[in-house]
């Protein structure tokens, strides 16, 4: 895997140099617009959190603009740029709780007792809202992009020691030589090397043996879309057994920020039925209340996996609400996890709404 990004022209790019170098911030917002969103997508690999990466991100251009003048040409503009965003984001870690996923955080959960409630400390890893990677890219590597958001993997970068996270991502997902890496991190090339042995064999620990892009790809958009399609029908009428017959032996759903999770087609279906099914989410209270059951689902894409966007009707208000972002793994042809991610407030990032219009009659 090896993300390449596209560049102004080497005589353009002079030019936009010696412009900002003198002060001139249009020059300078040229220079770095085509690196932006990679370079906000590999704060998030560092980070595993969407918010904490626009932090990073915002901290390590205004490094780059404030650095400029020392910005000498030994290496390449994009090395030079990563390099800073790289340790903007180890600054970022330095001071922020590890994150990860409920499955790390501790075992499953009786499905009788219902979900618990929400960690006041945000420790989970995010979701990422992918609909503009690869813009202009070839199919193959905007599969290769999707492929290094995906929660499996990085939910695995966040076990890394932060060093030997960002040479994992350096060396292996942006492409650059152990050099490059080694002066970007300060240390040396035989370090660099090391490290990455290192990380390699904990990512593939934690990681499944085929990607979700590989897994959708063997599926194959025909049978896919009929999997899908029976998930939302079953899931916005309520159809646990139609839900449960879609999933692996082995699936599991979450909801962070709850640390409860379920495993297995029993503990899903006791959960759906005795609580998620039994009434909607009141985003206020963070709780089930009893009410008449209305759920939306919209597709969305997230983390270069198949997702929704779910919206529960809201009486008192007369619409839709948001609920919570959906996010599914594929097992083969069968569900093997389901995260629903519990962020309404978030819902506006993801490219969704923040609300939708009263059904038109009884549904």
């Amino acid at each position: 895997m090896s993300i390449t990004t596209a560049t102004v022209s080497d005589a353009r790019q002079q030019v936009l140099l010696r412009a900002a170098r003198d002060g001139d911030e249009r020059a300078f917002a040229e220079l770095v617009e085509p690196y932006r969103g990679q370079l906000h997508a590999h704060c998030y690999r560092m980070l595993g959190s969407v918010q904490d990466a626009e932090d990073a991100l915002q901290d390590a251009l205004l490094r780059a603009w404030r650095g400029l003048k020392g910005f000498e040409g030994r290496s390449s503009w994009r090395s030079w740029l990563y390099r800073i965003a790289t340790n903007a984001s180890l600054d970022v870690i330095g001071r922020r709780p590890k994150r990860m996923l409920p499955v790390d955080f501790g075992p499953p959960s009786d499905p009788h007792e219902g979900p618990g409630p929400p960690l006041l400390e945000s420790v989970w890893v995010e979701p990422y809202p992918d609909g503009g990677l690869g813009e202009g890219a070839s199919p193959g590597a905007r599969y290769e992009e999707r492929e290094s958001v995906e929660l499996a993997f990085i939910a695995a970068l966040q076990h890394l020691p932060a060093r030997q996270r960002a040479t994992l991502i350096l060396r292996e997902v942006l492409g650059f030589s152990a050099r490059e890496v080694a002066d970007s991190l300060q240390t040396s090339v035989p370090s660099v090397n090391s490290a990455l042995q290192r990380a390699r064999r904990t990512v593939d620990e934690r990681t499944p043996d085929a990607t979700q892009q590989q897994t959708l790809r063997a599926l194959g958009d025909r049978q896919l879309r009929a999997v899908v399609e029976r998930y939302v029908d079953a899931w916005e009428h309520g159809d646990v057994d139609g839900i449960v017959s879609l999933l692996a032996s082995d699936a599991a759903i979450t909801m962070p920020p709850m640390p409860t999770w379920y495993r297995g087609r029993d503990a899903v279906a006791g959960f759906l039925r005795g609580f998620a099914f039994a009434g909607r989410w009141d985003e206020r209270d963070s709780r089930f209340v009893d009410d008449r059951r209305d759920v939306r689902l919209l597709p969305v894409r997230v983390s270069g996996q198949v997702a929704f966007g779910s919206f529960s009707y809201d009486a008192a208000r007369g619409e839709h609400r948001p609920l919570a972002l959906q996010v599914l793994t594929f097992d083969g042809g069968r569900i093997g996890e389901i995260a629903g991610f519990v962020i309404p407030q978030a819902m506006p990032r993801y490219g969704l709404p923040d609300r939708l219009p009263a059904p038109a009659g009884p549904s």
